[in-house]
């Protein structure tokens, strides 16, 4: 209640007035347990002040609180207001503090839990769901893809109505993905869109459909493997990435850890994230992997520069948490995990810093691997740092191994052998 008694006497009267009054415990603790800062804290207990005052006036009890109500108070009386001061106007504090607002009354049994009505592509889409997680193992990052995309298909076709899958035509399917295909910009990205709709087809002839007509007219783009030249960083600009961390400012010691991860093991963004507290050897100078894109455990030496990075974080930087992920958010809730979106988000701000013109966080991976080729490393080495499962995904980077190329190599007709 201490941060209640910072707020403005007014705002104090409000809120006890309110039927709001026998939760701000609750959402005191709540806020408190989640580590949101004090002057965070004190805004959103404004912006209880401010709807309890509305549900005062109209009048409303807390049982009848629903989405709707929010909505009602945003869009209805909030452009309008003409509520005292002192009051919380700001629309997102508001729309933020009353979502949390929800979830603590919905924990004290004093509203149900909102009932989200499904339609038939819903329950489709669930079923699509529990196929690819307990019966392929996809990723989640994956699932969600195909889902969205397979989603447009049958939202296109059947919006809420049922789903008939006979009336899923090849000719519908044909203009179908020629509708999306402005959407991928390139014959990789544009495969996923073709993986989800013939990943869909294959789970619709578990349930005894014929699928051989739909799948017939989703070939995969043309995309040549090993025909591209991976992009890495050259000498210079890795220098001046490096000379660019050690900056002083919010998160910089997280932001830098983070890009030494990257660039000194050629970690992925979404393993950078899920790196856990227990997953580092000091004494052996070791990481272990556990979440990994080819869904195994690795283990990988922990470079010095990289260790270091790593404990200058977790001892001036890493705010209090019961989270085991290295990694957690700056401001609360900081028990809430970080995703591979930081991560990316991160890498390309240390570009900007540097002055360098890139964005994609995994060019720091195919520029670990070019430095481990140009230092004589063989190309079994780099797979097996790269913890890529087959060595055939490493040949790519047999083109940058300028070193053994040279070596066999017919001289140019005219000049040196």
């Amino acid at each position: 209640m201490s941060t209640v008694g910072q707020l403005p006497e007014r705002s104090i009267r409000r809120l006890r007035r309110s039927p709001l009054a026998p939760y701000v415990d609750a959402f005191a603790r709540y806020l408190d347990e989640r580590d949101y800062a004090p002057q965070t804290t004190t805004t959103y207990f404004g912006c209880l002040a401010h709807f309890g005052r509305w549900m005062h006036r109209r009048p409303l009890q807390v049982e009848s609180l629903d989405e709707d109500r929010i909505a009602e108070f945003l869009d209805d009386h909030l452009p309008q207001c003409d509520c005292a001061a002192p009051v919380v106007r700001t629309r997102e504090d508001l729309s933020a503090a009353l979502g949390h607002l929800f979830v603590v009354l919905r924990a004290e049994e004093a509203i149900p839990e909102r009932i989200v009505p499904t339609t038939p592509v819903d329950e489709e889409l669930h079923r699509f769901d529990e196929r690819m997680h307990h019966a392929q193992g996809l990723a989640p990052t994956t699932r969600t893809l195909y889902l969205r995309t397979v989603r447009r298909l049958l939202v296109e076709q059947f919006g809420d109505g049922a789903i008939d899958f006979d009336a899923i035509t090849p000719e519908r399917v044909r203009r179908f993905v020629a509708s999306q295909s402005e959407l991928y910009s390139t014959p990789g990205s544009a495969a996923t869109l073709i993986s989800a709709l013939r990943g869909y087809c294959r789970f619709r002839a578990t349930c005894g459909d014929r699928v051989h007509a739909l799948i017939g007219v989703l070939p995969y783009p043309a995309n040549w493997q090993l025909a591209s030249l991976p992009k890495g960083l050259s000498d210079a600009e890795v220098r001046r990435l490096v000379d660019s961390l050690g900056w002083e400012g919010p998160s910089a010691r997280r932001a830098d850890a983070m890009v030494r991860c990257a660039l000194d093991l050629g970690m992925r963004s979404g393993e950078v994230a899920t790196i856990g507290l227990d997953d580092i050897d000091w004494q052996a100078g070791t990481l272990t992997l556990r979440r990994t894109k080819s869904r195994r455990e690795d283990t990988l030496p922990l470079p010095p520069t990289t260790g270091q990075a790593i404990a200058d974080y977790l001892l001036h930087e890493r705010p209090p948490s019961a989270s085991r992920a290295v990694f957690v958010r700056r401001i609360a809730p900081c028990d809430r995990p970080l995703g591979a979106d930081c991560v990316r988000k991160t890498i390309r701000q240390a570009y900007a810093r540097a002055g360098l013109p890139y964005t994609r966080s995994h060019l720091l991976r195919h520029t670990m691997a070019s430095r481990l080729l140009a230092s004589g490393s063989s190309l079994k080495e780099v797979a097996d740092v790269l913890r890529h499962r087959s060595l055939n995904t490493t040949l790519i980077y047999a083109k940058l191994d300028s070193r053994n190329l040279t070596a066999v190599a017919l001289p140019w007709p005219g000049g040196a052998a």
